[in-house]
């Protein structure tokens, strides 16, 4: 039986064996406790018929559980000086593939196409690199993937965010950006004493489970997306107000945003964080009317 990755002493040995030295610029973070990492992979619900995309596995910590309770693990790095390390501690697993390559610039369809043929659950379990986790996760849902959803590890603020409701500070156009394809919950908080080097925020781990459909039904998702976000813009600022300054035109057309705040029976007065998705539908629909 060989021993664990994620124990300090273990990752010390590896790290000296190959002399690696964390990059900050790509936001290296390994985690040192192996009954978190089990958590993590608990929440991903995976079967031995599952398959697991991992996004910047380091030297393997994750990868390793992954492989042990799924059926193929895919793995993408963007860091070369890895690819000996990570052949090396996951020598004793054939169903592991690591691809060197920016997920970012991945055409992650294809990739799933290949990997997992005859695979029908796929999951993205993942210590993401805290500097990009936003657009990694927006990638990997608005490109309507076969996925069943993600469990992944991310800064605890960016997942309050991301999870938040309606009439919090923390809630947003984040917030409904990922909530619209996804139920979400966080269902971990992880210290930051449990990894290598230790970050200088809390983590906590999220779970966005793919809707069948999206939460609202809307007729142009672009222009529902640029709704959201202007009516955040600026947050003191009442919905009016941010509308009128944000969208194209809007101030010639203040009296066309009025009209479509009545016609949804929405308070112009209101501020953005105080409207619930469903509001944001409504609203975005109407007001498509006058700006397309």
């Amino acid at each position: 039986m060989h021993k664990d990755i994620a124990t300090p002493i273990r990752t010390q040995e590896i790290l000296k064996k190959y002399g690696f030295a964390f990059k900050k610029s790509l936001g290296q973070n390994f985690l040192i406790d192996t009954n978190i990492l089990r958590r993590i992979v608990d929440h991903a619900e995976l079967t031995e018929e599952s398959g697991a995309i991992e996004i910047g596995p380091g030297i393997g910590a994750l990868t390793e559980q992954l492989a042990k309770r799924s059926k193929k693990v895919t793995a993408f790095e963007i860091d070369q000086r890895l690819l000996p390390i990570l052949k090396d501690t996951l020598s004793p697993y054939d169903n592991v593939t690591v691809i060197l390559e920016d997920i970012l610039k991945a055409n992650v369809a294809k990739v799933i196409d290949e990997e997992f043929a005859g695979i029908d659950d796929v999951m993205v379990v993942a210590n993401l690199p805290y500097y990009v986790t936003t657009p990694i996760i927006l990638k990997l849902l608005t490109e309507n993937l076969p996925i069943r959803g993600l469990v992944v590890m991310l800064q605890k603020e960016v997942a309050d965010r991301i999870a938040a409701k309606p009439g919090t500070k923390e809630y947003g156009s984040l917030s409904i950006a990922i909530q619209y394809y996804t139920e979400a919950e966080t269902v971990m908080i992880v210290p930051k004493t449990v990894f290598m080097p230790q970050p200088n925020v809390d983590s906590a781990v999220i779970r966005l489970v793919k809707r069948a459909k999206p939460i609202v039904e809307v007729k142009d998702e672009d222009f529902f997306f640029t709704v959201t976000r202007s009516s955040f813009a600026q947050r003191r600022k009442t919905i009016l107000n941010n509308l009128t300054s944000q969208l194209p035109d809007g101030k010639s057309k203040k009296d066309q945003i009025l009209k479509a705040l009545e016609q949804t029976g929405i308070d112009p007065t209101r501020r953005g964080e105080t409207l619930s998705i469903a509001e944001f539908g409504r609203l975005s629909d109407e007001l498509l009317l006058h700006f397309k």
